[in-house]
């Protein structure tokens, strides 16, 4: 094969813990009698809150074809390259098995917020419920270097407070705030979707809305931008070419000599999965593969019918914005390449492209 697929799960594979139908007769048609893959195969998940076997045992499962770990990338996957932190003492905000997630990625000192909330209980004040009835004696002095963000986290407004905090006293929380201290210490975030789709009819709030409350409520109490060191998940071009990496090393395994020419990235969001795409087409000159083709299914965000009347003249993208803050409004890197009903109806297009019969 001169050609690999990057596939979303959430909205393309499932909705929620529910398999989309057409997802088995599609991976039918991926693997030979042997249940090998015929072709270089990745998922690329905007979700960050479980390890890549547990993701990878799921989707085997929901699939029924065998998916190896490597063939999977969560949205925290490229901060393994981000060694220089890895040794440092690092807030991590989210939910599953958060420290196990982050020593797998090479996170030496990881404390997570329920951690920090036990060390600093009077910081921890909007539920009345869970303040602490008795003053504690101060701990010794720890520092945090930097704020890793995983995911949406359960109890937003303590992770928004205690997320501030230690923006706010660089890294010592409990301190007063010291506003002059610009730019604060280093901030990485995983996972951009503002919105996700699950069992429910309508899209759920991502981990992107998270993102949105932090920065307003960063920026509302100092007037200045909150900072990224480094965003990753789709649409980060990090994640496509870590992804492509994948991809490639897929071959080398098989011996597949054939140099991979085009990638097929199938999502359901425009603002994800399209505009990461091509975003990343646009980008390709330093790349291996020769171009990156976005396939937009309607089985999850992403519905063929307009939700909301627009003015006329108006384009959906242009009336609301769903990307995040630091990437362009690019009317282009929204127009995906090709539209499908499903994600077997996607394999069967690029069978029909690429003249590939399996």
């Amino acid at each position: 094969p001169s050609f690999g697929f990057l596939f979303d799960i959430d909205g393309v594979l499932v909705r929620g813990k529910t398999p989309i139908p057409a997802a088995r007769t599609a991976f039918q048609k991926l693997v030979n009698s042997q249940g090998q893959f015929l072709v270089p195969v990745v998922f690329v998940t905007n979700a960050g809150n479980c390890l890549r076997q547990k993701k990878a045992d799921q989707l085997s499962h929901l699939l029924g074809v065998p998916i190896s770990q490597d063939q999977v990338m969560m949205s925290h996957s490229p901060l393994r390259m981000f060694k220089r932190y890895h040794e440092k003492c690092v807030l991590v905000s989210g939910q599953g098995p958060l420290l196990d997630i982050a020593q797998d990625l090479g996170f030496c000192q990881p404390i997570t917020i329920d951690t920090l909330r036990e060390k600093r209980p009077l910081l921890d004040a909007v539920d009345h419920d869970r303040r602490p009835n008795v003053l504690h004696s101060p701990e010794q002095l720890f520092s945090l270097s930097t704020v890793v963000l995983f995911g949406e986290p359960v109890r937003w407004e303590t992770s928004l407070q205690l997320i501030i905090d230690v923006l706010l006293t660089s890294g010592y929380p409990g301190n007063p705030y010291e506003q002059e201290n610009y730019p604060h210490i280093p901030v990485l975030a995983c996972n951009m979707d503002l919105m996700w789709v699950a069992e429910a009819q309508s899209p759920r709030f991502g981990h992107g809305t998270f993102m949105v409350c932090l920065e307003n409520i960063y920026k509302k109490i100092t007037g200045k931008d909150l900072k990224y060191e480094a965003l990753m998940g789709k649409p980060s071009r990090l994640t496509y070419q870590y992804a492509e990496h994948l991809i490639r090393a897929q071959a080398l395994q098989r011996s597949w000599e054939q140099p991979i020419h085009t990638l097929y990235a199938v999502g359901d969001n425009v603002m994800t999965d399209v505009y990461g795409a091509n975003l990343w087409e646009n980008e390709l000159a330093g790349a291996a593969a020769a171009r990156c083709r976005s396939v937009l299914v309607c089985t999850g965000v992403y519905s063929p019918q307009p939700q909301v009347s627009l003015p006329r003249g108006d384009s959906p993208a242009r009336a609301a914005f769903h990307g995040h803050r630091d990437f362009r409004f690019d009317p282009g890197l929204v127009e995906p390449d090709h539209v499908v009903p499903d994600v077997d109806a996607a394999v069967d297009l690029v069978f029909q492209l690429e003249n590939f019969a399996p």
